[in-house]
């Protein structure tokens, strides 16, 4: 049958399909879907991002005590919801070995039906985080810290595929393996770092990632060599996740035992996650949204908990992939996830043939390209504070886990910034010209570390009978700052002498006991800058008193 169209009709079709599409491609750039320029790079590079997640999933599936469909389940609908409404387009989400040994202890306690509950409690923890805009405090981590948690994770990357050189991978008190099977897989790996490293330098139109995966297991399907596979560590093969209400009794003793667990969870998979985007920010020269990243990831925690998976957060190291491999928007996480799922449905009998040695070898590549290497060569140059922080960092991230890891970095630095600005308190000791008044002009931060900087700076013994304390150069952090003023005016109290001090700002007289009497009103000249809150704010300016002598510190 012929369709005799007029022709004003198919000049009007072909121009609406021409603005649909053009709509469509400006839809799927601007909302970083996809540049269309580039689909070929986002989907080779999804595909070898599902390949490499498959034993990833499989094993810590395995660490958590939980059937391996878990792990794959959380990889699928972690990977694909954070790639759909994440605040990182590139970033690849799944099932992490950071949570699995949280998870571990509560999947043997109380059952696998207690974790899917945790994971979804797990969700929305992180979606509260991302709707009180929690994930801008990522920016406090300082950036040895940073360095630190990427040397530890790549430490960290490398030690687990150390167990795929065991005859049973998923056994810890398995044999390590021997003889010709163990130069074998040595040598396959070296074979897919090789072809890794050498293929970009002569085209970039594949991943070479995936070009090595397919290489190597064409070999040793080929020579049918005997090394371990995929299938040996187990079956991944099943059906679409079903939607699953945990079965849990719905009661305070089930949100007392699952909340621990539940906000352990959502702080590392955060922790990890915002990390991980600030990583791919710089690498890609881009900006991340991190309160959305922190939704995203609840939501996806949150639907998997219901579709009985393990939940998830972001994976440095198949992020380092998809990246490397020219996935950069969010259709090579969505692929990811698609293939990931396909691979369960219809193909895990050729997954499953798919050797240990390949992607062993591409996550060995990972490591090298992740290790930031330059470290080494700045650790007599940064202060040896950051330097320390650095290995601190680093040690206890393999030692424990990534979140311990990060809150004592933090803690650490900011103990040594603490430290630091204790030290920049000081004062220009004077008279006024008719020698009736001792001039104190303090400079410097006054919190609980410099307190006892700021009491050594007076001497009410000697001071003249009136003394001003101008404190137009100082701010006052915190509360301990406010009782160290408090405590001064006792001091010169007691020797009976006139403390007058200025340009305190309204917020410290209001808080101020003891001495708020002695402050005078000088509201041009005083600062509002605000106890912890606002340190911009401008000072305007005043007239001084003519000081004769230097300054004490």
């Amino acid at each position: 049958m012929t369709w005799n169209w007029p022709p004003f009709i198919l000049i009007a079709l072909t121009i609406t399909g021409d603005l649909r599409m053009d709509l469509i491609g400006r839809y799927m750039k601007a909302y970083n879907f996809c540049d269309p320029r580039n689909i070929k790079a986002e989907v080779l590079s999804g595909l070898t991002v599902a390949l490499a997640l498959v034993p990833e999933a499989v094993a810590f599936a395995f660490v958590a005590q939980v059937e391996p469909l878990v792990g794959l389940y959380a990889a699928f609908i972690v990977g694909l919801i954070t790639a759909l409404v994440g605040g990182r387009p590139g970033m690849i989400s799944g099932a992490t070995g950071a949570l699995a040994v949280v998870m571990v202890s509560l999947v043997v306690t109380h059952g696998v039906e207690y974790l899917f509950a945790a994971v979804v409690l797990m969700g929305i923890f992180q979606i509260l985080a991302g709707v009180f805009r929690l994930g801008k405090f990522i920016r406090l981590v300082p950036h040895p810290v940073m360095l630190g948690f990427v040397n530890g994770l790549a430490i960290v990357i490398f030690l687990a595929q150390l167990s795929q050189f065991k005859e049973i991978p998923t056994d810890p008190s398995s044999n390590w393996l021997s003889g010709s099977t163990l130069y074998i897989m040595l040598g396959l790996v070296a074979v897919t770092m090789a072809i890794s490293f050498l293929l970009p330098r002569v085209t970039t139109l594949i991943p070479a990632p995936l070009v090595a995966i397919v290489v190597v297991s064409g070999l040793v399907i080929g020579f049918q060599l005997d090394i371990p596979t995929v299938g040996d560590m187990a079956s991944i093969a099943g059906g679409l996740p079903e939607f699953h209400i945990p079965l849990v009794p719905f009661n305070l003793e089930t949100l007392y035992i699952i909340l621990p667990y539940s906000l352990i969870l959502a702080a590392i998979g955060l922790i990890e996650s915002l990390l991980t985007l600030t990583l791919i920010d710089e690498l890609t020269e881009t900006k991340g949204r991190t309160s959305q990243e922190c939704m995203g990831q609840g939501l996806a925690n949150l639907v998997t908990g219901f579709f009985g998976g393990m939940g998830g957060c972001a994976m440095i190291g198949q992020s380092m992939i998809n990246i490397k491999s020219g996935g950069k928007a969010r259709l090579s996480g969505v692929t990811g996830a698609v293939f990931l799922l396909i691979f369960i449905l219809f193909a895990s009998d050729l997954i499953e043939l798919i050797p240990l040695a390949a992607l062993v070898g591409v996550m060995f590549m990972v490591v090298i390209g992740t290790f930031e290497w330059s470290s080494f060569r700045i650790l007599h140059r940064i202060p040896k504070s950051d330097a320390f922080v650095l290995i601190l960092v680093s040690g206890v991230t393999v030692a424990t886990d990534l979140a311990i890891a990060v809150i004592v970095g933090v803690l650490v630095s900011s103990l040594v910034f603490a430290w630091n600005s204790a030290k920049h308190m000081y004062a220009r000791v004077g008279t006024s010209e008719d020698g009736k008044t001792t001039v104190y002009e303090i400079t410097g931060p006054l919190f609980f570390g410099s307190i006892s900087s700021f009491r050594d700076l007076f001497n009410p013994q000697d001071d003249a009978d009136d003394v001003v304390v101008d404190f137009r150069n100082a701010r006052v952090w915190d509360h301990s700052g406010l009782e160290a003023i408090d405590a001064l005016a006792d001091r010169y109290t007691k020797y009976g002498k006139t403390l007058h001090l200025r340009h305190l700002s309204p917020d410290c007289r209001h808080l101020l006991e003891k001495s708020v009497s002695m402050v005078e009103e000088d509201r041009e000249g005083d600062p509002h800058y605000g106890i912890l809150v606002d340190y911009d704010r401008m000072y305007h300016e005043d007239v001084e008193i003519p000081l004769n002598n230097g300054a004490k510190s």
